[in-house]
């Protein structure tokens, strides 16, 4: 499956964006989707992932409460709703496809990243 990350850009502290995530190529339905991230000179993290039926979600914790995120199967894309953004959450965003979980080695498809930054 190929998958297009889009959506990121420039935020004030406080702020909110909306990451998009395109797949194409395989069934999108039959995989759970997931978000990471990788600030500057830090290890990709996990941010948050998202069941292939939409019917459950997990998020790291520093993300919980203000980061959403759904998907449309009719649509095949999944969303990263980002809210009260703080400076730290600026980092290249990825999304993946695979077999679930909250590390990356479950997702054998990647997208190719979008740049969130916060400014204080």
């Amino acid at each position: 499956v190929q998958l297009q990350a889009y959506g990121g850009g420039l935020v004030q502290a406080g702020g909110s964006l909306k990451l998009s995530c395109a797949a194409s190529g395989r069934t999108f339905s039959n995989y759970d989707m997931a978000w990471f991230r990788q600030a500057p000179g830090k290890e990709r993290e996990f941010v948050a992932t998202i069941s292939w039926s939409g019917g459950s979600a997990y998020y790291t914790d520093s993300v919980e409460g203000r980061f959403t995120t759904s998907r449309d199967n009719v649509k095949n894309t999944v969303y990263l709703q980002m809210n009260s953004l703080k400076p730290e959450d600026t980092a290249v965003y990825y999304c993946a496809a695979g077999s679930g979980g909250k590390r990356s080695r479950g997702y054998p498809y990647w997208g190719q990243g979008t740049q969130v930054t916060v400014s204080s």
